[in-house]
């Protein structure tokens, strides 16, 4: 085996994953500051996901109940105050009550910040209520992104763990023939590179990048919006604790190493039941704009020089390619991309497959670049558009020297006579 960078395959894209719109936030905030305060909100509900708004009258009092997976979320807009529900699971006599409620309480205190899950007559689910005037558009982003994010997080393991039951019955959207042949397709490729690449690294003595290929591989998986489930649940946990600087680095490649033998050996049959198309309030990833993609990009600055500085040849472009890629991979597990960012890192990644690090790590560094400067251009990261971009260039050259020789012989003529 050469040593060429991974396949990357885009991900078929979901019927239901809403895309940010950063002109509904930047319209959110200046009505907040102008005191209009229900404008405000509507424009952050609008950021989050417009469909729950289409054929709303926005003058009365505004009632959303819209589906985040298998949970409801309910949500309650008047002129005085906002209030959100969000009820996901019901105990029954099956139900090991005991161990939930610790678990609920545990939560309660950590991961949850500005939200809480409550028990009342026997249904277990969010409550959030505030005079309209508090709501920050920050603020309430946070806790509507939370209490969806959380609430479907939660109710298929409550579920799994502690026999708890949903409250409302799921109705995913099941992926057609044709779609669960090219994602079976795409995650059998994932899993076979994985194989190869781990005995590669291991033949060479490259043992640090086990934990790159390890976090390449469940971000890629994790990446496909239509993976959910309890598949979705692990994923997430296991890409956090990867990615968990204060757990000492061979730790958490052994784990990602265990965890991704256990996926591999999960049967077909059992993935394929996680693989559905699922209603979201808002996206589970957090929000994105121009200036916070580079904000974080600069966060990579410090690696890329000590790779380029440490290493020399093969040895610094194989880093910096493995770097890059999981970077790219982990931003959109990170972030609901505005579509140029999106689309270009999915046509660099695309076009960096099967190629030696050599010749990826320009490519890559083009991109880091570009978001580094603020100025990313999506047509710059267009195969077909650079080809054709070049060809008008050359042309231009072309016709550049045309001229200058026409113009040449022109003064050359009327000298002589």
């Amino acid at each position: 085996m050469k040593n060429i960078i991974p396949t990357y395959t885009p991900p078929l894209e979901s019927i239901e994953d809403p895309v940010a719109h950063i002109a509904e936030w930047e319209k959110a905030t200046d009505s907040y500051h102008e005191k209009k305060y229900k404008q405000s909100l509507i424009h952050t509900i609008n950021y989050l996901n417009p469909a729950m708004l289409k054929d709303k009258d926005l003058d009365a009092d505004i009632h959303i109940n819209q589906m985040q997976g298998s949970a409801e979320i309910k949500l309650s807009v008047t002129d005085k105050e906002i209030t959100i529900k969000a009820p996901f699971l019901c105990i029954t006599d099956k139900t090991n009550k005991i161990a939930l409620l610790r678990k609920i309480a545990e939560i309660n205190f950590t991961p949850l910040d500005l939200t809480q899950i409550y028990l009342e007559n026997n249904e277990v689910g969010f409550h959030y209520q505030s005079p309209i005037e508090l709501a920050q558009p920050n603020k309430m982003y946070n806790i509507l992104r939370e209490i969806a994010f959380r609430a479907d997080e939660y109710d298929d393991e409550f579920v799994s763990k502690y026999k708890a039951d949903y409250l409302a019955e799921k109705k995913p959207k099941l992926l057609n023939e044709k779609e669960k042949v090219q994602a079976w397709q795409q995650i059998e490729t994932i899993f076979t590179e994985y194989t190869q690449y781990c005995d590669f690294f291991t033949k060479r003595r490259w043992e640090h990048y086990h934990w790159d290929i390890a976090a390449i591989s469940m971000l890629k998986i994790s990446n496909m919006p239509y993976v959910n489930g309890t598949l979705r649940v692990n994923l997430i946990d296991e890409i956090n604790r990867v990615f968990n600087t204060n757990i000492e680095f061979n730790t958490r490649t052994d784990k990602a190493k265990s965890y991704m033998k256990k996926l591999i050996a999960m049967p077909k049959e059992e993935i394929m039941q996680q693989l559905y198309h699922a209603e979201q309030f808002s996206s589970m990833r957090w929000r994105s704009s121009p200036k916070i993609i580079q904000e974080h990009v600069e966060s990579y600055a410090e690696t890329v020089k000590r790779f380029k500085n440490e290493g020399s040849g093969s040895g610094r472009d194989t880093a910096l390619a493995y770097f890059f890629q999981h970077s790219f991979l982990k931003m959109i597990y990170n972030y609901n991309l505005e579509k140029c960012y999106k689309v270009s890192i999915d046509n660099v990644l695309t076009e960096v497959s099967g190629k030696t690090p050599e010749e990826a790590t320009p490519r890559l560094t083009e991109l880091y670049e570009a978001m580094l400067s603020g100025e990313l251009d999506p047509k710059d990261f267009i195969p077909e558009h650079k080809t054709k971009k070049k060809a008008k260039k050359y042309s231009l050259y072309i016709l550049g020297g045309i001229t200058l020789f026409v113009l040449y012989m022109t003064v050359n003529i009327f000298s002589r006579t």
